[in-house]
């Protein structure tokens, strides 16, 4: 199998909720919420994908760097790069409906573990989704990080307790799902956190607590006030409020107020390797992709998300060898221009 077969197979599975489109830019499925697009004109999304692509490595090859280190460590655990997979759930409602949720996620968790990754793992307006999200990381024997929806806290907490079931590795809410429509169609009220309710889930934590969903240095320092261990700068890959910027645009200006504070995830637009590069060099110290990883995931399970890692892997690699950046840690702002 190769990527070009699971990506056929995905088009397949997903259809018509998703063309795998040869490029994945948002243009296609820009206001296809449920589906797998952006909300409204879909410019957030496509904003997400658009101002990545223009930013440039500076190439150097006067160096003594042979074999770049891509490893990198989280929460006490060594993977052999900085990528994860998003906790992206739904695949009745938005993937195509053509396998059940338990397959899917199985897939993922598996290929997550074969090659070294950490899985995340989400929540929906079904609450059956997020059970079998943690009965599948609980069969594989896999710890990963969980992520709930911002409901009231009674609830929320409640689904932490159901979380730690998994002995996951963190645990984290994406804040920005209060603006998503998948969950108010189905009758759910989900509202913005007060830092008050934030320190309350804080409180309850054993684990690392992350707050996803962060697009502004602010917002950032609140998320830090309120005890966050990770922040993920993230708009939620532009399906919760129509018009906002880029995640690589505010990258920098929220890693200048946050780093050294909190582990910097960011999510947005990227695809390759590459791109990863370049969200490392604007202050991220992790990055989450989401509408990739579930596709290899649905049209290779396993395999096919492992094919993807491994690509990921080979062309980060390639950029830090051609940038001078013998590990994670070297890669700096002054490798783009943007």
């Amino acid at each position: 199998m190769n990527l070009k077969e699971v990506s056929q197979k995905a088009k397949e599975l997903m259809m018509p909720q998703c063309r795998m489109c040869p490029e994945c830019n948002g243009v296609a499925c820009r206001g296809e919420v449920p589906g797998m697009g952006g909300k409204g004109t879909g410019s957030s999304f496509m904003n997400n994908y658009s101002e990545l692509k223009k930013i440039t490595l500076n190439m150097r090859s006067i160096h003594d760097v042979k074999e770049p280190d891509t490893s990198a460590e989280f929460f006490g655990v060594r993977m052999p790069i900085p990528v994860f997979p998003a906790p992206v759930t739904g695949v009745a409602i938005n993937m195509g409906n053509k396998m059940t949720e338990r397959e899917y996620i199985t897939g993922l968790i598996e290929g997550s573990r074969n090659s070294g990754i950490i899985p995340m793992v989400g929540d929906s307006a079904f609450k059956s989704f997020i059970e079998e999200n943690i009965a599948a990381l609980k069969e594989k024997k896999v710890r990963g990080i969980v992520f709930i929806k911002p409901w009231d806290n009674s609830e929320l907490l409640s689904r932490i307790e159901l979380a730690m079931e998994s002995d996951p590795i963190a645990i984290g809410v994406d804040i920005d799902s209060c603006g998503l429509d998948t969950l108010k169609m189905h009758g759910h009220r989900v509202d913005p956190k007060t830092l008050e309710d934030l320190k309350e889930i804080k409180a309850a934590l054993k684990v690392p607590f992350i707050i996803k969903g962060i697009m502004t240095p602010c917002e950032a320092l609140l998320a830090i006030q309120a005890g966050a261990d990770a922040i993920v700068v993230s708009n939620h890959g532009g399906r919760v409020l129509d018009s906002t910027p880029a995640t690589c645009s505010v990258l920098s200006t929220i890693a200048e107020v946050a780093k050294g504070k909190a582990v910097i995830f960011v999510d947005g637009g990227v695809r390759s390797g590459v791109d990863v590069f370049k969200m490392l060099a604007l202050g991220a110290d992790g990055v989450l992709i989401g509408r990739p990883f579930a596709q290899y995931a649905i049209g290779g399970g396993a395999e096919g998300v492992s094919l993807y890692a491994d690509k990921l892997r080979s062309e980060l690699r390639g950029a830090m060898l051609l940038t001078g950046s013998k590990d994670i840690g070297s890669i700096e702002e002054s490798s783009i221009n943007y």
